[in-house]
């Protein structure tokens, strides 16, 4: 039986997915395979749109279609909740009991990874804190050695400046990522924050 290239090509693009195997990635071709061709183009055309529309808000560095995203345009930047990436902000957005305003780091200090303090939105916080006069900072990166050093790192900085710096609560599992934390969870380590 011949090998089919585009069939392989397909299975490839899926399997550079976060997650996703050869299995996983042969299933989902076999499903564009089977999709009428109206579907697979609006399929295509949605990878498209979003990949063109949806830049990084420039206040915040969170997803946004506009150079200012809702969030930060509806939200005091009085009390920030800072976060590693934008799936956890989209998380923290749906918390009934937050109403302030994020900031997207844009991963965590990790010299496993080659990432430092300057390879991280860290600057534009304290910028940020320093405009708004932020009276306080809620580290909310994951529960783990580089979302630790991360919170350890930015409440070090911010310190001097007169901020109040929490960490969320434990409630979240420790080497748990938030997109994995349920709603409930989540409220009660932002309730039960504590001083960094």
């Amino acid at each position: 039986m011949s090998k089919l290239e585009s069939l392989e090509r397909l299975v490839n693009a899926f399997r550079s997915l976060p997650g996703v195997g050869y299995k996983t990635a042969q299933r989902y071709a076999y499903s564009i395979l089977a999709k009428p061709e109206e579907e697979v183009k609006a399929f295509s055309d949605a990878m498209q749109d979003a990949k063109h529309l949806i830049k990084f808000c420039e206040e915040c560095g969170n997803f946004s279609e506009t150079k200012i995203c809702e969030n930060c345009m509806k939200n005091s930047a009085e009390v920030i909740c800072v976060v590693a990436e934008p799936k956890d902000a989209i998380i923290m957005e749906k918390l009934k009991n937050f109403n302030g305003a994020l900031h997207v780091l844009h991963g965590c200090i990790n010299p496993l990874e080659h990432k430092s303090p300057n390879d991280i939105r860290i600057k534009e916080l304290v910028a940020r804190v320093q405009k708004h006069k932020t009276k306080e900072v809620i580290m909310a990166t994951n529960p783990d050695v580089a979302g630790d050093t991360t919170a350890y790192y930015i409440a070090e900085l911010l310190r001097p400046l007169g901020v109040k710096v929490t960490r969320i609560a434990q409630g979240v599992s420790m080497g748990t990522d938030l997109e994995f934390a349920d709603e409930v969870t989540l409220n009660r380590a932002l309730e039960l924050r504590n001083d960094l």
